[in-house]
């Protein structure tokens, strides 16, 4: 059992075993001792112990993650050992330039040592390995075709894209291994430039004067952009969050209380067995929901997160990973059942059965009325869609549905007949055709009286699948018609007839069934038609056409009936009678 140390390393908290902790000290000493007569040498020794730190962060998997030697061997293996370095300035200075790229990735940063403005181009122009005067000019050029739009993206960028502050941040930027070689040269670099600038003074004096006013305007400027944008940004992030947990909670909550534990029992809950065709339970549909939704929330808090609070830990390249298969495996699945449910509706089926009718009294009229249930009245029924559940007296679910019609049209011959056609869809024609047939529909014929069902009915094992029923009823021509009351909804009717009529409309008159199949209402109000300005006004109704016209002085009146035409004017006043009124 070996003794933990807390110790602090470039301002980060970690906790050490006792071997580790003596192995890094000397490996640190190691370090300063070789750098001790070294130019820079504090700075230099800074950014180790940042690096180092950095690498034990990267290495924890969480805040409670004991460092032990292993995790000590394998950074001082990154970092190399002192005595693997050269320090001797003439060794340093006519070190040959191996001729073999380095292959490390580069990281997009700004670089603020070589800014004008944020930093942005010459970034990019390290990520990309071109000059930064080239993506200087780049962004002028876009700017000016776009009419200023890039200003914006340069803007976005500068705000998303971190500055190099570190030693070792500005190695990533260039693409170079951060270890102590390269850690030394870069400080070293530093102090050479500034030797150099300090030799240099008084010849770039007047050079630099202008440049340096101009970048002193820009960065008072650019630090009220960005403490504005600083601002907005924090407001998003808090939005965010709100947004990603209230999303996250409410479906946990749904997850938990309806989805698995069935805790709150929700009458939708009752119609899922019945639409769905792939048989897949509810809890397994709600947990693949709750990842296919449930992870953009997450990340959308996280992102929220990582933008509040600056030094925000990483989950790790495994959760991320682990989180987007998940979503995928739960997008696929959803889009699978979703394929599946569409094509148990991709065919449509029909069973029809027609029989003929036989009335008491063929010369009197043909009285249609309808036979309603009360079965899906009840309050503690549930219902979706038109779809009602219900119980038998035997307790055997059943569904109810009232999508019924009626259809009136003219038979072919003397003999009046009506046909029951009951439909309904599936993933086949043949499955289709075989729920349709289950479908449990009735009538009755009464003397001169045919009572129809306006609902259907059908077993809950065979689901819902858009089941309806359509009568159709063809009467001979002659055949008079009229309807019953309606127990409580319009009629569903279709039926050709002279007044245009449909519905309810059609119920509340006497028919009769013309040669040319429409049907002619026996006891509907005269048509009437007026219209009426200050100049006169035009009567057109089943007495005739009446025509009174008014302006400027003159009358003309025109009348149109049964016994002739009448013409009326200032001047005139004629009558033309039809000859069979003439005496």
């Amino acid at each position: 059992m070996n003794k933990t140390i807390n110790i602090n390393l470039a301002n980060l908290f970690f906790h050490i075993d006792e071997q580790a902790y003596t192995k890094l000290q000397r490996y640190l000493e190691a370090i300063k001792r070789s750098f001790a007569n070294t130019n820079g040498s504090e700075e230099i020794i800074a950014d180790i112990e940042a690096r180092i730190a950095e690498l034990f962060h990267e290495k924890m998997e969480n805040e409670r993650q004991v460092i032990t030697e292993k995790e000590v061997d394998e950074v001082i293996g990154i970092m190399g050992q002192p005595e693997d370095y050269m320090v001797d300035e003439d060794i340093f200075e006519d070190q040959p330039q191996s001729t073999k790229k380095s292959t490390r990735v580069r990281k997009l940063y700004r670089d603020i040592d070589n800014k004008y403005i944020g930093g942005v181009s010459a970034g990019l122009g390290h990520y990309f390995g071109i000059d930064a005067l080239w993506v200087r000019l780049i962004w002028i050029l876009l700017t000016i075709f776009s009419w200023g739009g890039f200003v914006f993206i340069y803007i976005l960028l500068w705000i998303l894209i971190p500055e190099a502050v570190t030693t070792a941040q500005k190695l990533d930027m260039r693409g170079e291994a951060v270890n102590i070689s390269n850690i030394e040269k870069k400080v070293k670099e530093s102090f050479d430039d500034v030797a150099e600038k300090v030799k240099n003074v008084d010849y770039e004096k007047v050079g630099n004067k202008v440049k340096d006013g101009s970048r002193g305007f820009f960065n008072a400027i650019a630090d009220i952009i960005m403490f504005f944008f600083k601002i907005i940004g924090k407001f998003i992030g808090i939005i965010l969050i709100i947004i990603g947990a209230a999303g996250i909670v409410a479906l946990l909550v749904g997850l938990f209380t309806v989805g698995i534990l069935d805790i709150i029992h929700l009458p939708g809950v009752d119609f899922y067995n019945l639409v769905n065709s792939t048989n897949t339970p509810v809890w397994v549909v709600s947990i693949l929901a709750f990842f296919a939704i449930g992870i953009p929330f997450f990340f959308l808090m996280y992102l929220g997160l990582k933008i509040l609070v600056n030094n925000l830990k990483s989950i790790g390249n495994v959760v991320k990973f682990t989180l987007l298969g998940l979503w995928l495996i739960s997008i696929i699945l959803l889009t699978v059942f979703g394929i599946h449910q569409a094509a148990a509706h991709a065919y449509s089926g029909n069973v029809a059965i027609e029989k003929e009718l036989v009335f008491v009294q063929p010369s009197e009229p043909v009285k249609i009325n309808l036979r309603s249930t009360d079965r899906d009245k009840q309050e503690n029924n549930m219902r979706i869609n038109g779809i009602v559940l219900d119980y038998t007296e035997n307790g055997e679910e059943i569904l109810i549905s009232r999508d019924f019609r009626m259809y009136l049209k003219m038979s072919h011959d003397s003999i009046a007949r009506i046909e029951v056609r009951k439909n309904a869809n599936g993933n086949s024609f043949k499955n289709a055709t075989e729920t349709a047939g289950k479908i449990n529909y009735s009538y009755l014929v009464q003397g001169n009286t045919i009572l129809l069902d306006d609902y259907l009915s059908t077993g809950r094992e065979n689901k819902f699948r858009d089941q309806d029923v359509r009568v159709y009823l063809y009467l001979p021509m002659g055949t008079k018609v009229e309807f019953g009351s309606s127990p409580e909804n319009c009629w569903i009717i279709r039926a050709n007839n002279d007044r245009n009529m449909n519905g309810c409309e059609i119920t509340k008159y006497a028919w009769m069934m013309n040669k040319d199949g429409e049907m002619k209402c026996e006891n509907c109000p005269e048509i009437e038609e007026v219209d009426d300005d200050k100049n006169g006004k035009i009567i057109i109704n089943e007495d005739g056409v009446d025509i009174d016209i008014k302006g400027n002085g003159d009358n003309f009146k025109l009348k149109i009936d049964d016994k002739g035409v009448q013409i009326k004017t200032n001047e005139t006043n004629r009558t033309y009678l039809k000859e069979d009124t003439v005496q």
